[in-house]
């Protein structure tokens, strides 16, 4: 390509683009689109000159590869995958495997998941001959915070990690998988971490994708970045130690899913959840048989290739419409609110629950539809109602997300089971119609719920 010549009222701007060749060891810029060479860079540079002044575009394109892998028994020490899963290159991988090098961890590990794995972690490191420091700390919404970001910077620091070869290993829930991340994408600009969801909320929703974050001036994850893992490794037996209440919490970001875009794994959810809740996502051969296995087995899966649809296309949020954004419109200000009474996905299904009545005052949903999902929800012991989700603080929540979303509310709503639209034009009218209804039909039996 040669100079194109653009006119610009009175002003005449010259512009060139110039792609990037590697040249021994160096780069140089060659005129044109269509340069033949041997090593072209995806990257270019558009040289623009007016009367007054000179400027350079740089164009220059980030691909990130990150791996999602569900695995069994991920601490026996005769499975690598926690060691050398994220290793996509089958001759760098067959390199580790023949080095005499020792390999070296930094992990980080809630404290609360240390207590009841603390003994296997170890076990494993040790039968791999791994030199490796484990860091527990209590990673909750309350310490969500740089002071903990920093903390286990100092310590990484103090290892001397190799940020090349030697990727930050986080275990635990969500809260733990965003604070590690955000450390690792500090250090040194960006250092390779590996992400081991031990929570059913963080094995669907936090693994998979590349959010890092804290909170900060009391909201909910303000600071952070898009850099996702180099992988995720799943494991459900995980998930056998955790509270059922915790069980529940992560049904809710399943539900959302479920609710925008797959109505198979609705249906899973309104006819097996209670099992799910029984069994924990395990094999019980006693009461439900394999039929369990198999449920849990589909319903983490479709809600994982639902998530990663939505997120892989827009990894970095340049598109501002959401359907992920289901049930998080108003739930970030209602947990930090009351924190730490709910979990994340209790203060979520509360958001998906009032946005149901939302949809059925816009006759986007039918009553059947509507009380169908709040009857999945109770089912899955989550709770529908709030007193501290009020009319206030919903129009300060959208106000506030019209900063932030280029001017528009972006509110996703379910139209039918299993599918969702983006809508701009929800009437105040409809969200204090929505809300009286909401809390005349669900507050009492919510307050029923929590006095037994």
């Amino acid at each position: 390509m040669g100079k194109v010549h653009l006119e610009d009222n009175d002003t005449k701007e010259k512009k060139t683009e110039f792609s990037l060749v590697r040249v021994k060891d160096t780069w140089k810029c060659k005129r044109g689109k269509k340069v033949t060479a041997d090593n072209v860079s995806a990257a270019k540079i558009y040289k623009s000159i007016t009367e007054n002044s000179t400027s350079w575009t740089v164009v220059s394109p980030i691909v990130f590869t990150y791996k999602v892998t569900e695995t069994r028994d991920l601490l026996d020490p005769s499975n690598q995958t926690l060691l050398l899963g994220h290793i996509s290159d089958p001759q760098q991988l067959e390199n580790m495997k023949n080095s005499n090098k020792q390999i070296r961890r930094f992990l980080v590990v809630d404290q609360e998941v240390y207590k009841f794995y603390g003994p296997k972690l170890t076990e494993y490191l040790e039968a791999n001959k791994v030199l490796y420091k484990i860091l527990a700390l209590p990673t909750t919404e309350e310490n969500k915070s740089m002071t903990m970001a920093l903390k286990i910077l100092e310590e990484v620091n103090n290892f001397s990690l190799d940020r090349r070869t030697e990727p930050i290993i986080a275990i635990g829930g969500g809260v733990c998988l965003d604070i590690v991340g955000l450390a690792a994408s500090l250090y040194r600009r960006r250092t390779p971490y590996i992400r081991v969801p031990t929570t059913l909320l963080s094995y669907i929703d936090a693994s998979v994708g590349a959010k890092t974050g804290v909170n900060f001036a009391n909201c909910k994850n303000k600071l952070g970045a898009y850099i996702p893992p180099a992988a995720a490794f799943l494991d459900l037996s995980f998930i056998q130690t955790v509270p059922r209440r915790h069980i529940s919490n992560g049904l809710a970001e399943m539900l959302k899913m479920a609710l925008m875009k797959h109505r198979g794994l609705f249906e899973l959810l309104e006819t097996h959840g209670r099992m799910l809740l029984d069994t924990k996502f395990q094999a019980d051969n006693r009461v439900y048989g394999r039929n369990c296995t198999q449920v849990a087995s589909q319903a983490t899966r479709i809600a994982i290739v639902t998530m990663l649809e939505e997120l892989a296309p827009n990894l970095w949020e340049d598109d501002l419409n959401r359907l992920v954004d289901f049930g998080h419109l108003i739930s970030p200000a209602l947990e930090m609110k009351v924190l730490p009474s709910l979990l994340h996905g209790e203060a979520v299904n509360i958001d998906m629950s009032y946005m149901v009545y939302v949809s059925k005052e816009r006759g986007l949903l039918t009553e059947e539809e509507k009380h169908r999902i709040i009857n999945c929800m109770v089912g899955l012991e989550l709770p529908v109602w709030h007193e501290a989700f009020t009319m206030e603080l919903i129009q300060k929540s959208l106000q506030d997300r019209l900063k932030h979303s280029g001017g528009l509310v972006r509110m996703p709503l379910p139209v039918a089971l299993g599918e969702a639209e983006i809508s701009n034009d929800t009437s105040c009218e409809i969200l204090h119609r929505a809300y009286v209804k909401w809390c005349d039909e669900l507050s009492v039996s919510s307050d029923s719920n929590s006095d037994s």
